[in-house]
């Protein structure tokens, strides 16, 4: 990890005169109205917001969440660090930078960090936050990581903090814990809407706010993401056929998501 630390340090330092534009400062709109009241208007930058996959075939999902997220947050010319721990990527595959190219991404404004343990991950995470160049800062771990407790969670929203660049940290096959973060989400994909001539439609993702500090928790969205606008908006319901209950055989329970606001 020692190598890997160093080179992002520099970079970080390479970015060190920037600053932020006028606009990426205090808070930002997600471009879904419904969501953006709950949360008092807007989402706090310079804070520590924690993201849950409802279940392990969400990881897509909660990718492509928090990559629009840190678009919102960063904007045009904003850089991003991703850290991901190598297990999430043994798992959940490496990031397809022509997919996030798709959703509005410039894959040339984001440095990728491959972290082999969490504690490594969470390392090059404080330096990474601790950078006021930076918009968004997407922390990626798999599980339930002793070292990602209480105190590692204060550090992060303290650099945040002192910084103004946002932490985003994404967890994979994990339940909700201790943790200072101003707000928990739970993301899991959503059935999206044909475009003309029966094209692909947006993504689109089924997100409930498990906590914020801020305000209400609780909600419950279907959002899409406008990567031309790059902002998010309320999808509206999608319709189509159900499927017929099995004949002669018992019916799956469903699966349950997270519920928890810890």
């Amino acid at each position: 990890m020692q190598p890997t630390l160093i080179e992002l340090q520099r970079q970080i330092t390479a970015l060190a005169p920037m600053q932020k534009p006028t606009d990426q400062q205090g808070f930002v709109t997600l471009g879904a109205e419904r969501a953006d009241a709950a949360l008092g208007s807007a989402l706090a930058r310079g804070a520590l917001h924690e993201m849950f996959a409802a279940q392990a075939a969400d990881a897509a999902a909660l990718t492509g969440f928090c990559a629009g997220l840190a678009q919102c947050i960063s904007g045009d010319a904003g850089r991003i660090v991703w850290i991901r721990q190598g297990f999430s990527e043994t798992e959940a595959g490496p990031l397809f930078m022509p997919g996030l190219a798709a959703l509005g991404l410039d894959p040339a404004h984001i440095i990728h960090v491959r972290a082999r343990r969490p504690e490594d991950g969470l390392r090059a995470a404080l330096e990474a936050v601790r950078c006021a160049a930076l918009g968004a800062v997407l922390i990626e771990l798999w599980g339930m990581p002793r070292s990602l407790d209480l105190t590692a969670t204060r550090r992060l929203a303290l650099a945040a903090e002192a910084s103004g660049t946002t932490p985003l940290l994404m967890r994979l096959a994990a339940e909700p814990g201790p943790s200072v973060a101003q707000t928990r989400w739970q993301v899991a994909a959503a059935p999206s809407r044909a475009l003309a001539a029966n094209a692909p439609g947006r993504p689109a993702f089924d997100i409930t706010l498990l906590r914020n500090r801020a305000g209400a928790s609780g909600q419950r969205w279907h959002l899409e993401w406008d990567h031309e606008r790059k902002r998010f908006r309320h999808a509206a319901t999608v319709s189509g056929s159900v499927a017929a209950v099995p004949d002669k055989r018992p019916v799956p329970a469903p699966v349950e998501r997270l519920a928890r606001t810890g």
